[in-house]
């Protein structure tokens, strides 16, 4: 009896308490929502983050347990980069993940005119670095650790929708290119070393954990600042692009369940709907009363020097393969952000009347 006891005590020798998930990028929308879903599922989680002279975790304090609580601390950061091979190296060999997503980026594409070369080390070379970390730490260790390459519906660029994982990439800025060049770096080191990696091309996915750089949030957190009078006026870009958008907290699933998969593949996710910029606007104004054409401007500096007109996403493959489909409709996307910025103006309208913050002179 007594070693039946032991036997149902202990587990194998082989057990895996639990699965173990490194995450670069997590301190952005995506990773926040893919470590809420890992955590959700028992895993332990690594995050990767670079070094700031500011602290940029904000989207993860809901969620931060203190190392030295080691019971209750499913989720860990360190510091890397993904300009720097020999620290991805090194925390694989440390963490020996089970799956890593690759999620990190300099992930705007305006912004990739003006830092082309750093976008590309970071999102093309970057990418590279990680395979080639992944695939020899698999060598030396004889492992087998499964690698997510977080793509853009941007690689396909001018090629008119729909947009499926055939769909010819034209890519339009710096930014494009580079994800173009991490997409075919995971196919090769799929092809060339049997490596279990995945490419899920995502369409643009939204939440109120959004930088307020990208023109969604963009809209939101101004339309609260306008609704409780710190703000009068919103400047735009071309309001007639339009795009495939959904929930980020829907797609982090998808990228878990390419994962799950017998073998690796590419996927396309998205909504398989697409709405302009005008019509974002439109839904979002409405909501809370007002009249978008009472407060936005067109401003020429917001124009891109190659546009990217239409995207819209044709996401059978990963509805048949994967079983995936998004639960967040536009408009529900829309009023959800909107609600958010208009409490998070609420609160900041309470310290600028106190005298404890500057409006920031927002026309």
């Amino acid at each position: 009896m007594a070693s039946q006891d032991n036997v149902s005590r202990s587990p194998p020798a082989n057990a895996h308490p639990m699965k173990i998930a490194l995450v670069t990028g997590i301190t952005g929308q995506d990773g926040s929502y893919l470590t809420e879903f890992l955590l959700q599922k028992g895993y332990q989680v690594h995050g990767l983050i670079r070094r700031s002279s500011n602290f940029n975790t904000q989207r993860l304090n809901h969620i931060y347990v203190d190392p030295h609580n080691a019971n209750k601390a499913r989720m860990k950061l360190h510091y890397a980069d993904l300009s720097d091979a020999s620290s991805l190296r090194r925390w694989l060999d440390v963490i020996k993940p089970d799956e890593v997503y690759n999620l990190a980026a300099q992930s705007h594409v305006a912004v990739s005119f003006e830092i082309p070369d750093y976008t590309a080390d970071v999102v093309a070379t970057g990418a590279l670095r990680l395979l080639e970390a992944v695939r020899s730490h698999n060598i030396d260790n004889g492992r087998s650790i499964k690698y997510y390459q977080a793509g853009s519906s941007e690689m396909f660029g001018s090629t008119p929708p729909p947009q499926s994982e055939t769909t010819p990439f034209h890519p339009r800025s710096p930014y494009a290119a580079s994800k173009c060049a991490a997409h075919w770096y995971t196919v090769n080191y799929r092809e060339a070393y049997g490596l279990y990696a995945c490419n899920g091309i995502l369409f643009n996915h939204e939440s109120p954990r959004r930088g307020e750089n990208f023109v969604t949030r963009k809209i939101t957190r101004a339309l609260g600042r306008i609704k409780v009078g710190l703000q009068t006026k919103l400047f735009l870009g071309n309001i007639q692009a339009s795009r495939d958008w959904g929930f980020a907290g829907d797609y982090v699933e998808a990228m878990w369940l390419m994962l799950q998969q017998e073998k690796p593949d590419d996927y396309v996710v998205a909504t398989e709907e697409s709405h302009t910029v005008e019509e974002f606007l439109e839904v979002s104004f409405k909501y809370v009363g007002l009249n978008w054409k009472d407060h936005v401007e067109i401003d020429k500096r917001y124009f891109r020097p190659t546009e990217v007109d239409n995207l819209k996403g044709d996401a059978s493959k990963a509805k048949e393969m994967l079983g995936w489909k998004p639960k967040v409709g536009f408009e529900k996307l829309v009023k959800m952000m909107v609600d958010e910025d208009l409490e998070l103006a609420k609160r900041e309208k309470v310290l600028v009347d106190a005298g404890y913050m500057d409006a920031k002179q927002q026309p």
